[in-house]
């Protein structure tokens, strides 16, 4: 089995590093700043994306975006926590399975975040935003990922996200999913891309656990 991780709202939360970082970049580039509320809507999505829909003129998002990233490099360790339940999870995730994490974060920093919390080395892969063209919901970056493994089907692969990026994704790829309510979408949401939702990530890894078992 093959389990692939989302991070922001699946294991990790990194809220108030994100909206510290995005009020930064309002700051510096004097700029009307978005309410918390419309900053937290649009987390999942790349960094680009959210400041356009923030609104944010093509031509400058990159600036904002820049900037972000240069704060949350400094802050992101000392303001971002494990999810309760995450360290459990990726502990017996991987007993039974390979795992793997697909973030639309840089890839660079989630590295750093998950060596920093002593799960870095439960991963056989990370994928974050500059390891890929097309970001979630595409299916690339999940492809991505399973390139890391040894794939005969796509029978026992499986990922567990927070938003319908990560059940998109999923879906595009041609994998399952399993959507977690401890993150950014509501289970109204989740419920239109999978049938299968719980709590958190430890109760999705238990679920597929048991179904990993041998059957008599």
């Amino acid at each position: 089995m093959i389990i692939l991780f989302d991070l922001d709202g699946t294991l990790i939360d990194s809220t108030e590093a994100i909206l510290e970082s995005f009020h930064k970049a309002f700051d510096l580039h004097n700029a009307l700043h978005p309410s918390d509320e419309s900053i937290k809507a649009l987390i999942g999505h790349p960094l680009d994306v959210m400041f356009s829909e923030l609104g944010i003129n093509q031509e400058k998002v990159w600036d904002y975006v820049t900037t972000y990233k240069e704060h949350y490099r400094e802050i992101s360790t000392q303001k971002t926590e494990l999810l309760s339940n995450a360290k459990e999870a990726v502990n017996l995730a991987s007993e039974f399975a390979s795992l793997g994490i697909v973030t639309t974060k840089t890839g660079k920093y989630s590295q750093v975040l998950m060596e920093h919390f002593g799960l870095m080395n439960k991963f056989k892969v990370l994928i974050g935003r500059e390891h890929v063209q097309n970001p979630k919901p595409h299916a690339e970056p999940i492809y991505k990922a399973l390139e890391a493994f040894n794939i005969q089907n796509n029978e026992g692969l499986w990922m567990i996200g927070d938003t319908q990026l990560d059940l998109v994704a999923a879906k595009n790829a041609g994998i399952n999913s399993i959507g977690v309510l401890s993150g950014y979408d509501n289970e109204e949401t989740l419920k239109q891309f999978t049938d299968v939702i719980f709590s958190d990530s430890l109760e999705a890894v238990e679920y597929l656990k048991s179904r990993n078992l041998p059957h008599n």
